[in-house]
């Protein structure tokens, strides 16, 4: 068998060959983690810096991170830990809905598979290629008069939540996973005589909780990082998320302070990211491999 890669086995086999085939490696990871990593280390670093040294000299802030009170002056002169807890609020609850949803909604499909089974699962996988934008319009006018009945939702947590978490890629990773699960266990709890509900609650259920986690923190992270829904819907000042106020904080903030905004507004996502981090890669490969 001919080889058809880049470097064939017998070059690797060459010392000089394998020595520089591990130097491009090692250029390209550092590539990548200064790419990444890069400009959040730099965001820190300005943080601790004033505003007149990280416009005078944006590069040497590394060697002066001296000014922590202006992480003080980002609580005290900001009202950041109420943009924190509203943040928090709109996270936890999309979260909670998406998770609710796409278990509900995967059960049906994957595990009851009523004969409209099919077309439910059609028309989940039809919103995925539906542009956002397009029904940004309708959604925005059902969310201040639900369907003429001039209930509004506007400012209020639940004008977020329940958009988020009628989430159909959600429904369709927890959908593949389900159909994973063995059947025998479905049908011996029918045979036992559990119900649907108590089939959910008592096998699928703690069955499915690594893709559950999974849809859970992606969920959470993307709302922490949504603008242009939130800006819309909650525009009442003390409703607002810490994505939708930093336009705002950096018109009226001192540069070196909403730096300072910035790294507490980041650190929550990356802390979740990083603690969760192998079971969403490991749930994540798991499910790409899953076969209907």
């Amino acid at each position: 068998m001919s080889d058809s890669g880049l470097i064939t086995a017998s070059e690797l086999r060459q010392t000089h060959r394998r020595v520089i085939l591990r130097v491009v490696h090692i250029l390209v990871l550092i590539g990548i983690a200064i790419a990444g990593v890069g400009p959040l280390l730099w965001l820190v670093a300005a943080s601790l810096n004033t505003t007149g040294e990280v416009l005078s000299d944006p590069i040497g802030v590394f060697a002066r991170m001296t000014q922590w009170h202006n992480y003080v002056d980002a609580f005290q002169n900001v009202d950041t830990a109420r943009l924190l807890l509203n943040t928090l609020a709109v996270a936890a609850g999309t979260a909670l809905l998406t998770v609710i949803v796409a278990l509900s909604a995967g059960y049906v499909i994957a595990i009851l598979r009523p004969r409209w089974a099919p077309l439910l699962a059609a028309g989940v996988l039809a919103t995925i290629f539906l542009p956002a934008v397009v029904s940004l319009v309708p959604l925005y006018l059902t969310t201040v008069d639900m369907f003429g009945t001039g209930l509004s939702l506007q400012n209020t947590f639940w004008a977020v939540w329940l958009p988020a978490g009628a989430n159909a890629f959600a429904v369709l990773l927890v959908t593949g996973y389900l159909r994973s699960l063995p059947r025998e266990l479905v049908e011996a709890a029918s045979i036992d005589g559990a119900g649907p509900l108590r089939t959910l609650w008592s096998i699928v259920l703690p069955l499915s909780r690594p893709i559950l986690g999974v849809v859970a923190l992606l969920a959470a992270i993307g709302a922490w990082k949504d603008y242009l829904w939130p800006s819309l819907v909650l525009t009442n000042p003390s409703m607002r998320p810490i994505s939708v106020a930093l336009p705002i904080i950096e018109r009226s903030t001192d540069l070196a302070t909403f730096f300072a905004v910035l790294v507490v507004a980041s650190i929550v996502p990356i802390v979740l990211f990083l603690i969760f981090q192998k079971p969403l890669l490991a749930s994540a490969g798991a499910t790409a491999g899953l076969k209907d």
